[in-house]
């Protein structure tokens, strides 16, 4: 199953575009949002092609595709234009016999297994580590507003293996 990861589009319809055609480009099945989806936060620059309307307006229609979970910047208000759930602070998904616990990542680590794969944003910089649990912590970084010089990107799933990409 091909699954594209991604977080913190903060509301830029520019980079939600350059998403949902990586998301095509690659063939996914599911896309996991990691938080912070409409909003660019009182700490944070507008990003690129600042527009929540025209982002919650592209992401709808995938809503049978999306499995999201509430960032910092996420509200009540959001849920209601977003036709999928953005409530859920965890989320998991199993695939190809990988469990995945999703998070924004400003909450505490949820109970996690040797083996699993927590996959957090927030940061806005991208993270491959494995921790001194056993558990794999992997962080796409942003779509919409990378920190620390690190690229726009997202992390694709493919066949059992986690793929970071980058957006042009």
């Amino acid at each position: 199953m091909k699954i594209l990861i991604a977080s913190d589009i903060h509301g830029s319809a520019l980079w939600c575009e350059k998403l949902l055609k990586a998301y095509e480009k690659e063939g996914a099945e599911k896309l996991l949002l990691l938080g912070d989806i409409l909003y660019h936060g009182p700490r944070n620059p507008l990003p690129d092609g600042y527009s929540p309307k025209d982002v919650f307006a592209m992401l709808n229609p995938l809503k049978d595709k999306i499995l999201a979970v509430r960032g910092n910047c996420d509200s009540e208000v959001d849920q209601m234009v977003l036709d999928f759930n953005v409530s859920s602070d965890y989320a998991e998904v199993y695939a190809d016999g990988v469990r995945m616990v999703l998070s924004h990542g400003h909450r505490a680590v949820p109970p996690l297994g040797e083996g699993d794969v927590y996959l957090t944003g927030h940061t806005h910089v991208p993270l491959n580590v494995v921790e001194k649990e056993g558990y794999l912590h992997l962080n796409p970084g942003s779509v919409s507003l990378p920190k620390e010089d690190s690229a726009h990107g997202y992390i694709l799933f493919d066949g059992g293996k986690f793929l970071f990409r980058t957006l042009g």
